[in-house]
C-alpha cells in the first residue's frame, strides 16, 4: 500500500504539521492493525524510518497493547526493545478514536529512560540516606523543608510527611539552639562561602535536648545559584559530650589536680552541654557533714552557708539523698517541705527547682552528691539524666581517689601501725617547737627505745611485737600534756616533743613513763614485762639545730641503756664520747664486711594459687663478737652514712647467686632470690655490668635474679636511677619496689618505669582484717599492680586469715611468720624439704590414691 493509499491523507495539513513537531512519538493504527501514521518522534524511538513501517501490521511495534482484541485504553511505562536490539524505558498511551464509523488506534510514546535512571539513582540515594546514621535535612532557600530522612524521623520524632514543608528552625530549634551560629554560617553559605560545621543543642517532638554536629552545606544550580541547604546532623551526645567529661576528669586526675580544681571543672563542662541548669557537687564525709566542692554559678555565701551541714530525713534535695542513698527531685523549692529551712537565698537568685542525686563508693557508702537547680519548677529531662549517670560515676572515681590519695598523704606522715606522727612529720613538729619557743624557754625532745624489743618479736612473732607498740603508744599518750606531742621513728623507738619544758620538767615526765611501764602489758593469754630506755636534749641549751637535737637524744638515750636500761638520761658534754662508740661501730662493722662476718638468711615467698615456692628474699644478719646480734635497722642506716652501704649491697647480690647456684646444683628448686639494694647503689652507672659478671661467675640465668628497691630511689634520683634501672631490666634482672604504698610514690611515674614486682608493706598486712584503710590500700596496690603487668608480693603475712584475704584480693605471692622467718641457708633448706613434702601430702590427700602410690609419692617428695 503506497502513503497516498492511507487513511491520513485524510487528517488536515495543519494538525499534521503540529503531529511532526510533537517532542514524542505519535503511531496512528487502522482497525485491521495497520500502522497509518508514523511521526518524526516515532522514528526517534522505534528507530524505524516511517517508510518501513507505514501500511506495515503494527505488530512491528512489539507494543502488546494492540495485540489485544477489542484493543483497550492503555497508559504505563514500558521496556521496549527496539529493532536494532537496544531497550529503553518509554511511556505508552493509547487511545482509540471512530470516526465515520472507523476506529483508529492513536499510540503516543515519550523515551523516559533518563527518567527512570534519575528515579533509580533518587532511589538508591533515598536509600543510602535512609541507611545512615545521620540525619539528613534539605531545605529551599527559605529554610523551609523539602526532604528528610528516616534517621531524622527516628532522631527528632516527625515523619517525612509532618516535617516537609515546615520550617526548620520551627522544627527542631529551641531556646539554647545557637541560632546566631547557625545563621551566619548559612549566610556565609548562601555569598559564595566554604560548608561549615557547628555543635549546638537541638530539641525533638518531645522538647527533649539533642546535642548534634551539623555539617551545613548549599547545592547550587549550572549558574552557581544556590536552589537547597543541606545539613547533616549527628548525634553527639554520647559519642562527644558524654566522653568529653569522661576526658576531662581522667585528664584532670592524670594531672594531679586537687579535687576542688576538678569538681569546678566538671561543673562548669555540665553547664555548658546543659545550659538550662546549674550544677553543684557535694561532698559526704565520714561524720554525715556536706562540704561544697565545685559550683561555680551558686552564689558563694549560699555554697559557704551549706558547709558543715549535717545529712538528714528533710535537709534540702541533697541532704535527703545523701541520707537515704536514693535521688530525691523537688520541683518547686517554694513549697516542697524539705527545703523550708534553706529556700530563701536559692529563691532570691531564681533558682526553683532541684534534682539531686547520691554519689556511692564501691562499698556502698554515700560519699558525695550531684546536684542540678533549675531556674522554672521542673522536672530532669532524659538529657539531663544522662549527664548524671556519667557525672554520678565520674564523680565516685575522682572522690574515691581523693580518699586514698588523702590516707597515702596521711600514712606518709603518720605510723600506721600506732597513728602517731612518723619521722618526716616530727620534723616538722619539732620545728614549729622551736620556732614559736620564747626567749628564755625550752624545747625538751625525749628519745625512747623499747628495751629488749628484738626477743619479743623473735620469741612470740611479730604480730606480738606490733600489739606491745600498740599498748605503749597508749600509755606514753596518758602520760604527757595537751601541748606536747608523740611520734614514732619506726621500730620500737618514739619521740617525746616537750614545749617550754626544762630539764626538770623534763625528767618529771620520763619518770612517770618508767613508772607507767612498771605494770606489765597483756598480749593475749600473756603478760609481759615492759621497760624502756629515755634520752632527753634541750633546745637551746644543748643544740639550735634538728638535726644535732636529735643526736644528742638519741645519745642520750644509749647511755640510758648503757647504765642498765630501764632508766633516763639527759645529754651532757660528757656524751661526746658516744661519738666514739658509733666510730668504734663503725670499724667493726667495716673489719665484719673485711672479714666475711655478715651472713644471709632467706625468708621464702610462697605463690597463692597453689602453695608453691615463688623464690627467696635474702636478708642480711650480723652478729659480733662483742656486741652480739646487731638489727639491721641499727647496721644499714650506719653503712648508709658510713659510706659502706654499696659495698655490703655488691656483696649481698654476690653471695645471694653463689648460694643459689650450690642449691641448684643440690637439686634444690628455687625460682629466684631477691636482694635488698640501697638508692646509692643505683647512682653507679656500673651496677649492671657488674651484675651481669656475677651472674656468669655463678652460671646463672637473669631472671634468677630480682633487686629491690625502695620507692625513694626513683623518687629522689630519678634521672640516674632509671638509666641504671633500664640496664638492669634489659639484662634480664628483675626489679622489684619493696614496701609500695608507704613512699606516696607517683603512679603516673610508676606506670613508665621497668618494674616487673610490687611488694606490699607488712604495715598494711597487719590491719587488712580489720581495718578498712589498710584494705583498701592494700587492694589498690594490687589493682594497679594487675594493671600493670607486674606480680604483687605481701610481706608480713603471719595468720592464715591474713593469707586467705589477701589471696581473695588476688594477691600473687605471700611471705611472712605465716610459712616461715628469715632462716640461714641449712635451716631453709630443712624448711624447704618439709615444705616441699607438705605439699605432697596435700596432693595426695586431694588425690585420694592408693596406698603404694601415696608410697611412691612420698618417696619422690
Amino acid at each position: 500500500m503506497s502513503a497516498a493509499d492511507c487513511p491520513m491523507t485524510e487528517i488536515p495539513d495543519v494538525l499534521l504539521a503540529a503531529l511532526e513537531c510533537a517532542d514524542g512519538g505519535i503511531v496512528i493504527v487502522d482497525s485491521a492493525r495497520r500502522i497509518t501514521h508514523f511521526n518524526a518522534g516515532a522514528e526517534r524511538i522505534w528507530k524505524l524510518a516511517r517508510a518501513e513501517v507505514l501500511g506495515r501490521d503494527a505488530e512491528l511495534l512489539t507494543l502488546k497493547c494492540l495485540r489485544a482484541d477489542p484493543v483497550a485504553e492503555f497508559r504505563d511505562e514500558i521496556s521496549l526493545v527496539r529493532r536494532d536490539g537496544t531497550r529503553i524505558r518509554a511511556a505508552i498511551s493509547l487511545s482509540s478514536v471512530t470516526r465515520g464509523g472507523v476506529t483508529h488506534h492513536v499510540v503516543f510514546a515519550r523515551d523516559v529512560t533518563a527518567e527512570a535512571e534519575r528515579r533509580v539513582r533518587i532511589g538508591l540515594l533515598h536509600a543510602v540516606s535512609d541507611q545512615t546514621n545521620r540525619a539528613v535535612l534539605i531545605t529551599d532557600t527559605e529554610q523551609n523543608i523539602v526532604y528528610v530522612n528516616s534517621t531524622f524521623a527516628t532522631l527528632f520524632g516527625y515523619s517525612s510527611e509532618e516535617a516537609e514543608g515546615r520550617r526548620a528552625g520551627a522544627l527542631i530549634a529551641g531556646r539554647h539552639t545557637d541560632r546566631k551560629a547557625v545563621a551566619k554560617l548559612v549566610k556565609r553559605l548562601m555569598t559564595g562561602g566554604r560548608r561549615g560545621e557547628i555543635e549546638t543543642l537541638v530539641y525533638n517532638r518531645d522538647g527533649e535536648e539533642i546535642w548534634v554536629c551539623a555539617r551545613i552545606d548549599v547545592f547550587r544550580d549550572r549558574k552557581g545559584r544556590a536552589r537547597h541547604i543541606f545539613a547533616l546532623l549527628e548525634d553527639i551526645t554520647e559519642t562527644r559530650q558524654l566522653r568529653s567529661l569522661q576526658q576531662l576528669i581522667m585528664s584532670a586526675l592524670a594531672d594531679e589536680v586537687p579535687i576542688t580544681d576538678i569538681a569546678d571543672r566538671l561543673c562548669r563542662r555540665v553547664e555548658e552541654i546543659a545550659p538550662d541548669v546549674v550544677c553543684s557537687l557535694l561532698h559526704v564525709d565520714a561524720a554525715g557533714l556536706v562540704h561544697p566542692l565545685g559550683g561555680p554559678s551558686l552564689p558563694e555565701d549560699y555554697s559557704r552557708a551549706l558547709d558543715g551541714i549535717a545529712i538528714g530525713p528533710n535537709v534540702g534535695s541533697c541532704g535527703t539523698a545523701a541520707f537515704y542513698g536514693e535521688p530525691v527531685l523537688a520541683e518547686d523549692l517554694d513549697t516542697d517541705p524539705r527545703w523550708q529551712p534553706y529556700k530563701t537565698r536559692p529563691l532570691e537568685v531564681g533558682l526553683r527547682a532541684c534534682w539531686s542525686t547520691p554519689i556511692k563508693a564501691k562499698d556502698g557508702r554515700v560519699i558525695a552528691t550531684f546536684a542540678f537547680y533549675f531556674r522554672e519548677p521542673r522536672a530532669p529531662s532524659n538529657w539531663h539524666r544522662r549527664i548524671v549517670n556519667a557525672c554520678v560515676d565520674l564523680g565516685a572515681f575522682a572522690i574515691e581517689r581523693k580518699e586514698a590519695r588523702a590516707e597515702i598523704a596521711r600514712l606518709a606522715y603518720h605510723d600506721i601501725l600506732t597513728g602517731l606522727p612518723n619521722r618526716a612529720q616530727l620534723r616538722h613538729l619539732i620545728t614549729t617547737a622551736i620556732d614559736a619557743c620564747p626567749t628564755g624557754s625550752h624545747v625538751a625532745l625525749a628519745f625512747l627505745d623499747v628495751d629488749h624489743f628484738k626477743d619479743v618479736n623473735d620469741t612470740f612473732g611479730h604480730a606480738a611485737g606490733d600489739e606491745l607498740l600498740i599498748q605503749l603508744a597508749q600509755r606514753l599518750r596518758e602520760q604527757i600534756g595537751p601541748e606536747d606531742m608523740l611520734g614514732r621513728l619506726g621500730g620500737d623507738e618514739f619521740v617525746i616533743l616537750l614545749p617550754q619544758r626544762n630539764a626538770e620538767s623534763a625528767e618529771r615526765v620520763a619518770a612517770g613513763i618508767m613508772e607507767a611501764l612498771a605494770a606489765p602489758l597483756r598480749l593475749g593469754s600473756r603478760q609481759l614485762q615492759m621497760s624502756a630506755s629515755i634520752g632527753i636534749s634541750l633546745y637551746p641549751d644543748h643544740a639550735t639545730d634538728i638535726d644535732t637535737l636529735m643526736q644528742q637524744a638519741d645519745a642520750a638515750m644509749y647511755m640510758a641503756k648503757q647504765a642498765g636500761r630501764s632508766t633516763h638520761r639527759i645529754f651532757s658534754a660528757e656524751m661526746n664520747g658516744l661519738t666514739e662508740q658509733r666510730l668504734a661501730l663503725i670499724a667493726a662493722l667495716r673489719r665484719a664486711i673485711a672479714e666475711g662476718a655478715l651472713t644471709l638468711s632467706y625468708q621464702p615467698q610462697i605463690r597463692s594459687c597453689d602453695g608453691a615456692v615463688h623464690g627467696v628474699e635474702a636478708l642480711a644478719r650480723w652478729h659480733d663478737a662483742v656486741l652480739g646480734d646487731v638489727s639491721p635497722a641499727k647496721f644499714i642506716p650506719l653503712a648508709e652514712e658510713c659510706g659502706l652501704i654499696e659495698q655490703i649491697g655488691l656483696w649481698s647480690v654476690r653471695e645471694a647467686c653463689r648460694q643459689m647456684a650450690d642449691w641448684r646444683r643440690a637439686g634444690l628448686d628455687i625460682p629466684s632470690v631477691s636482694v635488698n639494694l640501697s638508692p646509692i647503689n643505683f647512682r653507679n652507672v656500673t651496677l649492671a655490668a657488674r651484675l651481669k659478671d656475677i651472674l656468669a661467675e655463678y652460671d646463672l640465668p637473669p631472671d634468677a635474679l630480682m633487686l629491690e628497691i625502695t620507692e625513694g630511689t626513683f623518687m629522689r634520683d630519678s634521672v640516674a636511677a632509671l638509666e641504671t634501672m633500664n640496664a638492669i631490666r634489659e639484662l634480664g634482672v628483675g626489679l622489684s619496689v619493696d614496701d609500695f604504698g608507704t613512699g606516696y610514690s607517683s603512679l603516673s611515674r610508676l606506670a613508665h618505669l621497668p618494674i616487673r614486682e610490687l611488694k606490699i608493706d607488712r604495715s598494711f598486712t597487719r590491719d587488712i582484717e580489720r581495718d578498712a584503710g589498710a584494705l583498701a590500700v592494700a587492694t589498690a596496690v594490687v589493682r594497679v599492680g594487675q594493671g600493670l603487668g607486674m606480680t604483687v608480693v605481701a610481706e608480713g603475712v603471719e595468720t592464715e586469715g591474713q593469707r586467705k584475704t589477701l589471696a581473695e584480693l588476688g594477691c600473687d605471692v605471700v611471705q611472712g611468720f605465716l610459712y616461715a622467718p628469715a632462716l640461714p641457708p641449712v635451716a631453709f633448706e630443712r624448711w624447704l624439704i618439709e615444705h616441699c613434702a607438705e605439699q605432697a601430702r596435700a596432693m595426695l590427700g586431694r588425690l585420694d590414691v592408693t596406698p603404694a602410690g601415696r608410697d611412691a609419692v612420698q618417696r619422690s617428695a
